[in-house]
């Protein structure tokens, strides 16, 4: 098999990079923390000291780093060159669209693909393999690193089509959707409780019958079991960057997106308070402050 480059092994990569080395592809891993790709290397990566260590030419070097920032610097000349003609790198993190195809034309001009891959998938359903990814770019290439999501994450693929910056739309509208689902769940358990019913057997009820999805059903027990702090697998800060992302995506293009300023809002108080292990979840507790209950 190919040696993979792979750069970014936090709470999402580490996952995905175990997933692709026990599948039998030899990993070349770069974190800015090396400490955290170093248990890797007892599974049979190779640790490099630089992003374009992990570069081979015409190969494959996927990455999954935090915000668009990261991926500038990451997406330097240096690895480019390193990649060179024939070479792909697969972005897996959520980023904006606009960044997305900037990113893509740097590449293009090294004789590099780009292909945006952004994880749907928290940690736990990335090692199972059963998260699911939004790939778009060149043809050639998505084909060339389907395999690779596969062995990495995802259950499911879904393409749209030649534009990168449409699937960092997508994960963005995902994300969206989910800290808007958590709103609501908060809202309406909150009620529940303040109306003296038992929170379990309403989780249970909606959640089995009308709202019987992943999102509801697993989020909607964090919520009920208070789990909104401690090593959190998606923070509070990225949640209020991908939140950001969102109303700027919506500024571009004249969408009044009126629940993500309610959400943003709440991820903002939850910061405001200083819990620095504070999941994103934690945006429910907004609901249950107001209602005077304590989360």
């Amino acid at each position: 098999m190919d040696t993979i480059g792979f750069i970014g092994t936090g709470h999402l990569g580490y996952p995905i990079a175990e997933n692709l080395i026990r599948a039998g592809y030899k990993l070349k891993v770069y974190n800015r923390t090396a400490s955290k790709a170093e248990p890797l290397k007892a599974l049979g990566a190779e640790i490099v000291s630089s992003p374009e260590a992990a570069a081979t030419k015409g190969g494959i070097v996927m990455s999954l780093v935090s915000d668009d920032a990261a991926v500038e610097a990451v997406n330097t000349d240096a690895l480019l060159s390193a990649l060179g003609n024939g070479g792909v790198h697969v972005s897996m993190s959520t980023i904006g669209p606009e960044a997305a195809r900037k990113l893509a034309e740097k590449s293009k001009a090294h004789g590099v693909t780009y292909i945006a891959a952004p994880v749907f998938a928290r940690p736990e359903a990335a090692a199972a393999k059963v998260g699911n990814a939004v790939i778009a770019g060149e043809k050639g290439a998505k084909e060339r690193i389907t395999p690779l999501l596969q062995a990495g994450f995802a259950k499911n693929v879904f393409d749209l089509g030649e534009d990168p910056g449409s699937a960092n739309v997508l994960k963005l509208i995902g994300n969206f959707m989910i800290a808007a689902s958590i709103e609501l769940m908060s809202e309406a358990f909150t009620l529940a409780e303040k109306n003296n019913l038992d929170t379990r057997v309403v989780y249970e009820m909606l959640t089995t019958t009308l709202f019987a999805s992943p999102i509801f059903r697993n989020y909607g027990g964090m919520i009920l079991d208070r789990q909104f702090a401690g090593n959190p697998s998606f923070s509070a800060a990225l949640g209020l960057k991908d939140i950001d992302l969102v109303l700027q995506t919506g500024k571009a293009t004249l969408t009044p997106l009126p629940m993500a300023d309610l959400v943003k809002s709440r991820l903002l108080t939850v910061l405001a308070q200083g819990v620095k292990d504070a999941d994103w979840l934690a945006l429910a507790t907004g609901a249950m402050h107001d209602a005077g209950l304590k989360p």
